[in-house]
């Protein structure tokens, strides 16, 4: 899976207009100089050779070499730990929204309150990340003051205050809540239907205990499927925010080797995300296979 979604990067890079030499060429630069940097790219050769040559690479940890002479490894070092950082900020902020939410409608079904806030749920999981970001600049930082409005950077490459982190995560937060509260809603209406909770219910035990103790234990699998995909979202999403907030994430690294057609270092940033993604959905795994196994 990881070799197809490598080869459709190097496809797609490809198959945009200009290359690495063009794109990273100086002012001045003759056609001899970039049919030059062309030639020591190795941007003459087929594309399936350039693509064996970074597959080759990859066990041994070597994401290859980008477009202006330095190692990708090195270029991500830094911006990688902060993307993961945001994302993980953002992870436990959904995880404890949406089980708070998802229980506290799940307590009250039919009610006001669960039609609110399932009707908020979704508008926000529709609403795109660059919107939310647009608005969370437009109340917490021009009119209000609260927060700055852009990610200044310390010596050491990460964000210079924690508070620089809230917009970006919350621009993260809040539509990734409105999926996972309705997953968590769903599932826990899903547990109600079931003998044991309802026999829970008829020996007149409160609502918030029936939820905690019988019904969210058989909504974990779902439940953690749900924020187990968020992760792939948040990381997606990451890309936009970061570029908004100038934070120091892959996100600008990202953008930035689009800008230069730098082939190798859009495959590592796929790469890189692709196995932190892969961990957390094998973890969502685990989780769902032990408890199904526990119940079964």
């Amino acid at each position: 899976m990881l070799a197809i979604l490598i080869a459709a990067v190097f496809a797609a890079v490809e198959l945009l207009p200009g290359d690495a030499a063009n794109a990273t060429s100086e002012r001045g630069d003759s056609a001899a100089d970039v049919a030059a940097r062309r030639h020591l790219l190795g941007l003459d050769r087929p594309l399936w050779e350039r693509f064996a040559d970074w597959m080759t690479g990859l066990p041994t940890g070597d994401l290859g070499t980008s477009a202006r002479g330095q190692k990708v490894t090195d270029l991500l070092a830094d911006p990688f730990p902060n993307t993961l950082l945001l994302a993980t900020v953002a992870f436990v902020l959904t995880a404890a929204l949406s089980l708070a939410l998802g229980c506290w409608t799940a307590a009250r079904p039919g009610s006001m309150t669960d039609r609110i806030v399932g009707h908020a749920a979704t508008s926000a999981f529709a609403i795109p990340e660059f919107v939310v970001s647009v608005g969370l600049l437009i109340v917490l930082s021009l009119w209000t003051g609260w927060l700055p409005a852009v990610t200044l950077t310390g010596a050491d490459g990460a964000p210079a205050t924690w508070t620089m982190l809230i917009m970006p995560a919350l621009a993260l937060v809040i539509p990734q809540t409105g999926w996972n509260t309705t997953i968590v809603r769903g599932a826990l209406a899903d547990q109600a239907a079931t003998p044991h909770v309802e026999a829970a219910q008829l020996d007149g035990l409160s609502p918030h205990r029936v939820i905690w103790r019988h019904a969210l234990p058989g909504a974990v699998p779902a439940v953690a499927t749900g924020l187990a995909t968020s992760t792939g979202m948040l990381l997606g999403g990451a890309v936009v925010v970061e570029t908004l907030f100038n934070y120091p994430g892959i996100g600008s690294v990202l953008a930035g080797a689009v800008a230069n057609r730098d082939t190798p270092l859009i495959a590592g940033v796929v790469v890189c995300a692709g196995a932190a993604i892969s961990l957390v959905l094998l973890a969502a795994d685990v989780i769902r296979a032990r408890v199904l196994g526990a119940s079964s």
